[in-house]
Order: structure tokens, then sequence, then C-alpha cells
């Protein structure tokens, strides 16, 4: 039976109460109202869920921090004060933990959350209330200081948070360090985009680590031209492969004893269409960083060991063969087929393994200790040479040479540069000598660009060394007159 619209019931306490959602009329046989069953719902659990759903999308799971989200609808709100109040002012700082992989990879991903935890609390008591810091995700946190000045407030804010994370951190019975780069933006325009503001912030923090961590940068127009000119490097470095813009160079390798060629170093060279050749030095870190090393690495293997093989053939009465030696990125040692492509390229050139030398720095070690291992004796099975490039220079050189089959020590340049000049790097020269002598190694003196390096290196009976003084890096036919001319 349908009740008119109007009908009203009485509760016990004489209320009246429509027929309608929170009531339900109860009828007898004849149709007649006799009662109502209320029916009440409690929303106190639901409005819970709603509003811990509402936390959990605006807020980082793990330190409780605002999340890139809120921190970008604050930040959107902050430029919007902006357009109503030109003299107001807040400042964007984007901060990233110095070496926290490190912690991670040495204590465990549990000790690193930890310290995450921990920071967070910190940057906390660092800043106002009205202030808002987030963590955009991973090591990576962003704070929105509002109602400042003028940049000098940042800056105070700043070092406040670097003097705060300079005390360590005791996490598990452990005392760990960490360190911290920030980048910092001002707002002070109402046509910022909340995109620019982060990307600045980001330019300026990635500038403060380039300049040695543990400090900040404020953005700047000057930075902002370089990052887009890097970018256009990168663009460009990119599309290099496909256009045949590299080369390789080679920079001749002599014997001190007989002041004779023995072999080169293979050396990439970029020229670019609008630019010419761009140093190595510029365009090398964007290729560590994008991964093409990998590309460019191996492309200069194939060129150089083909181009050694040739020449061993045109001058096949020399008392021994040409060597080549190729430098090889850190970031091949992540792969598990280095052997097999360099392998191929031996196959595919017909240089005998024994002429090639490869050159490994210590970073390769440090980033890839138990894959190296594997994969250095691999290649040593086959015959290749191996080289610890830059030696001296390194934080734990002393403590690997022992493990890893390397046949040939390159004394790096800094040491080299100072030989007529400091007695300090003519001992450090002859200590390294002796050690390289104790582990039957072959030792290579880079950058001589001196006669007065060349007659200290003799005296200390260095075997092989390289440099401007000798040649600087040579094009295929500079090397090949060179060739011609050290063997009439």
């Amino acid at each position: 039976m349908k009740l008119p619209e109007d009908t009203l019931l009485l509760s016990k306490n004489g209320a009246e109460i429509p027929i309608g959602d929170s009531a339900a009329p109860i009828i007898d046989d004849q149709e007649n109202v006799i009662g109502a069953v209320l029916v009440f719902w409690d929303m106190t659990e639901q409005r819970k869920v709603r509003e811990q759903l509402s936390y959990q999308a605006f807020h980082d799971a793990l330190t409780g921090l605002p999340n890139r989200l809120l921190f970008i609808d604050r930040l959107t709100q902050a430029i919007e004060r902006l357009k109503r109040h030109q003299d107001t002012r807040f400042a964007v700082l984007f901060l990233d933990l110095d070496r926290f992989k490190l912690v991670n990879d040495s204590l465990g991903h549990p000790i690193g959350d930890q310290l995450l935890i921990a920071i967070a609390a910190r940057l906390e008591g660092c800043l106002r209330a009205s202030d808002t810091i987030a963590r955009l995700g991973g090591d990576e946190f962003a704070i929105l200081l509002e109602d400042i000045q003028d940049v000098s407030d940042a800056c105070r804010a700043a070092e406040r948070i670097i003097q705060e994370l300079n005390v360590p951190f005791n996490l598990d019975a452990q005392q760990v360090f960490t360190t911290v780069s920030i980048g910092i933006v001002l707002g002070f325009s109402h046509h910022d985009q909340v995109e620019d503001l982060l990307r600045n912030a980001d330019i300026a923090m990635y500038r403060a680590k380039a300049l040695g961590k543990a400090r900040y940068e404020v953005f700047d127009a000057i930075m902002h031209a370089q990052a887009k000119a890097l970018l256009q490097l990168e663009n460009d470095l990119r599309r290099a492969m496909d256009n045949c813009e590299f080369e390789v160079y080679y920079q001749p390798i002599i014997s001190l004893s007989t002041n004779k060629l023995i072999g080169f170093e293979a050396l990439v060279r970029w020229r670019h269409p609008k630019r010419g050749l761009i140093s190595p030095a510029e365009f090398i870190p964007i290729a560590e960083e994008t991964g093409l090393i990998l590309e460019i690495d191996l492309w200069v293997l194939q060129e150089a060991c083909y181009q050694t093989q040739l020449w061993q053939q045109q001058f096949a009465n020399f008392n021994q063969p040409l060597t080549i030696s190729v430098n090889l990125s850190s970031k091949h040692f992540t792969r598990s087929d280095l052997v097999e492509q360099i392998l191929q390229v031996l196959e595919e050139t017909g240089l005998n393994a024994s002429s090639l030398k490869l050159e490994i720095t210590e970073t390769v070690i440090i980033d890839n200790p138990e894959s190296a291992t594997t994969i250095l004796a691999q290649l040593k099975a086959l015959g290749i040479g191996l080289s610890i490039d830059d030696f001296g220079t390194g934080y734990s050189s002393l403590s690997y040479l022992h493990r890893f089959p390397f046949d040939i020590m390159k004394i790096d340049r800094f040491f080299i540069n100072r030989l007529d000049k400091e007695s300090e790097s003519l001992e450090i020269v002859r200590t390294i000598m002796m050690l390289a002598q104790n582990l039957s190694m072959v030792v290579i003196a880079e950058g001589v660009e001196t006669s007065e390096q060349l007659n200290k290196l003799q005296e200390l009976r260095c075997e092989y060394a390289q440099g401007y003084f000798f040649a600087p890096p040579l094009s295929q036919d500079a090397a090949e007159s060179l060739i011609m001319r050290d063997h009439q």
C-alpha cells in the first residue's frame, strides 16, 4: 500500500517523523498504519574510510609527508595568491640526498627507509608550520616556503637544513652520515608555472651536486640557458651515431727504451655538423648518463680493431704487431653479453685477442665488483690485455689490484704533470712503479708533455709513455703516416 507523502508518524517522545528513507511503516491486515520501524545508518566508519583514502592519495606512505600531488596543489595555490597580491614572495627548494644509494647498497633498504623517515622528521623541525615539505619520491624532497621577504630567507632555510643533516643519524645501532644538495628557485611572477618552478629548482640542485655536493645553489637565467644547451647537445648526440659524426683518433704509445711506437690508444671524437670537433669532456658525461656510451664504445672498439688489423697487415715486417687500447665504460659491466660482444668484434675484424688492450677505470670495480670479477677473468682467458686506467686517483686502488687480473697499470697524468715540479709526485710515481713491478704489471705513463718529465720517467725505468710530447691524438691518416716514419 502506498501512503500519502505527507503521512507523519509519531516517535516515542512525540516527535513527528515523515515516512521516507529513515522510517518504514508497519501495516495491519486492514491496511492501517499501526507503527513504524526507524532505520538509522552509522556513517562514522564510512567517513573514516573516505578520510583515510584521501590522506593516502596525498601523502607519502613511508614518511607521512605530503606527496608530489599535494605539493603541486599547494604550489599552485601559492601562484594563485601571487596573482592577487603582487608583493608576496615564495620559494621552492628541491632537495636530493648525496650518495643515498650507497646507504641502501651497504646497509640495506630497511636502514635506508629508516634514514628517510629520520630525515623527514629533521626537515620538519627546520621549518615553520606554514611551510610545506613533501617527499617527491626516492631520496628527493621539495619544500615550499611562503611569505618570505627575498631569496636570502630561502638561503638561510637551506643553510639550516644542510647544518641539521650534517649531524649523524643513529639507526639500528649504526651511525649513518648523509649530506644534501639543494636547489632554490624564487617565485616572484604570476606568470610562473608549476612545472617550470620544479624544473628550475631541479636544475639548481644538480648544479649544487656538480660543485661538490652538501651545498645549495640559487637558480638563475644562466643555468636555464646552460640547461637548454645541454638538452640540445643530448638531442644532437642521439642523432650523431646515425649521422656518422663520430671519428676514432689514435694517440701513440711509445717504448721509452727504444723510442719506437708499440701501439695506440683509441679515442672517440665527435665532429658536430655546426660546432665542429666537440671535446670528449663535454659529451662523454652525457653519453654516460643517457646510456649512449654503450653504443659509442662498441663502435669505437669495432673501428679501432678493424683499423689495427689493417695496419698489422700493411706493416707486417715490424718486430711485433701494433696493439690497440680501447676504453670501456663501467656501464658495460652490468651487461651479461659483454664478453660475447667483444669476442664477436675480434672475429669480425680478424684481430688477434693479444693485440687488444681494454682500459678500465676504478669505477668498474667499485660499481660492479661481482660482475667485474667474472667478466675480467673471462676476458683474460681470451688473451685480451687488461689495463687499470688513471691509477693513483681513486680511493681503493691498492685494495683491489691483487683481486683482478690486470696486466697494465696506467699512471694518471695528474702525477706525471708534476714530475718536474714536485718531489712528492716523483716519489709517488716511483712507489707506483715498484708496486707494479712486484705485481708483474707493465707501466704506461699518461700525459707526458715535457722533455724533463720524459727524463724523469727514463731515470725511473718506466717502460712506456704517451702524451703530447710524443704526439696528440691523431686522425687515421696522420697515425698511419707516423707508423711509416717510425719504422723506416
